[in-house]
């Protein structure tokens, strides 16, 4: 055999065996790829994605898209090959599983902590909206959760609102922490609560529920290493009453980074004319009840879904800015927004044309 054919041959063999053991050969990684994208203002599977009655509505033309991220699945074995594609790929990002799926986190618990997520951010993108527009808004402060094992388990329960603690009226949810944490280990404390159950039943009267009680609960210490932090084992948090309805019906999306576009989508269905001026505006970015936008992950894989649906401008949360301006789709302008007020200033800008006057997105911020 002549020794150029045997060279080829060989190369050939090895490349090929390299690609087998390639498949074969499992990775700790997960990929990342543009998911779909969903106007606010519009339909999905054939019903309105934001539902409002017992409020004038106003037809609204133009595109406000929240976007997605697809990942592999948490049990997903990924492969050498595959992890090279994905690293070469322009539209797709190779990241470690951890990053993912943190502490060994299941598909199952990944898909209700983004389902939790993604209902909360309906209610802060509710109340932003609403703030934003001078429209009043009740709001309390509720046990969110009880931890197993711990001295309120049976004592307090999800959704009893806490009116005091040891006498102080609490009025955020960051104050039950701050005066539980006054204590020691081993203290009593003493919350002042309307029982989920009699909250519940004035809220479907349309009342404000007044008959209050005593749970008293004695502090334990926390597991954090080093510390003598006193607990009691629950984490606080808010809950609304609206003064009419607003349903947001979007099935199969997780996690928090709607927020921004629902709060202006809700804005623009209940306020006269467009505040897009019929452009396509897309973007993502948490929300707070105060209207502060937040980061996201996977800002690059939204800018590039946003672009293929035809997206001319995108919101970007400006602690993405940075991320998303390495690597800017052509034909895509990145605005940077730290508010909703920031969100509103620009698609006041982009309605009108003066996109010169647009705050965008650079490499360094």
């Amino acid at each position: 055999m002549p020794r150029r054919t045997a060279t080829m041959l060989a190369s050939t063999l090895i490349l090929i065996a390299l690609l087998c053991a390639g498949v074969f050969i499992k990775v700790p990684y997960s990929e990342m790829s543009p998911g779909p994208t969903v106007n606010t203002l519009g339909d999905h599977d054939g019903e309105p994605v934001l539902q409002i009655t017992g409020h004038k509505t106003y037809p609204a033309t133009g595109h406000l898209n929240m976007t997605t991220v697809r990942v592999t699945s948490a049990d997903y074995n990924m492969n050498l090959v595959e992890a090279v594609y994905g690293w070469l790929a322009h539209d797709n990002k190779v990241v470690p599983h951890d990053t993912l799926y943190p502490d060994g986190k299941t598909e199952e618990q990944s898909t209700q902590e983004n389902a939790e997520e993604f209902s909360q951010s309906q209610e802060s993108a509710k109340v932003a909206a609403l703030k934003e527009l001078d429209i009043p808004v009740k709001s309390w402060v509720i046990v969110s959760t009880v931890l197993k094992d711990s001295p309120s388990e049976g004592r307090l329960h999800a959704g009893d609102v806490i009116k005091a603690v040891d006498g102080t009226t609490v009025k955020a949810p960051d104050d039950v922490a701050k005066l539980v944490t006054k204590h020691k280990p081993g203290d009593k404390v003493v919350f002042t609560i309307v029982p989920a159950k009699e909250q519940a039943a004035a809220e479907k009267q349309n009342k404000t529920a007044t008959a209050t009680k005593d749970v008293t609960i004695t502090t334990t210490k926390s597991d954090d290493s080093g510390t003598d932090r006193a607990i009691v084992g629950i984490s606080a948090g808010t809950d609304h009453t609206f003064p009419f309805t607003i349903d947001i019906k979007l099935a199969d999306v997780g996690g928090p980074s709607a927020g921004l576009m629902f709060a202006l989508g809700i804005v623009d269905k209940i306020t006269p004319g467009n505040l897009t001026g019929g452009k396509f505006v897309a973007g993502t970015g948490t929300i707070d009840d105060d209207g502060k936008v937040g980061p996201i992950g996977g800002i690059e894989m939204k800018t590039v879904g946003a672009r293929e649906k035809g997206a001319q401008y995108f919101l970007t949360p400006k602690d993405n800015c940075a991320a998303a301006a390495k690597d800017t789709p052509d034909g895509l302008t990145l605005v940077k927004v730290n508010t909703i007020d920031d969100a509103m200033s620009a698609l006041k800008d982009i309605s009108s044309g003066k996109t010169a006057d647009l705050p965008k997105c650079t490499t360094k911020g």
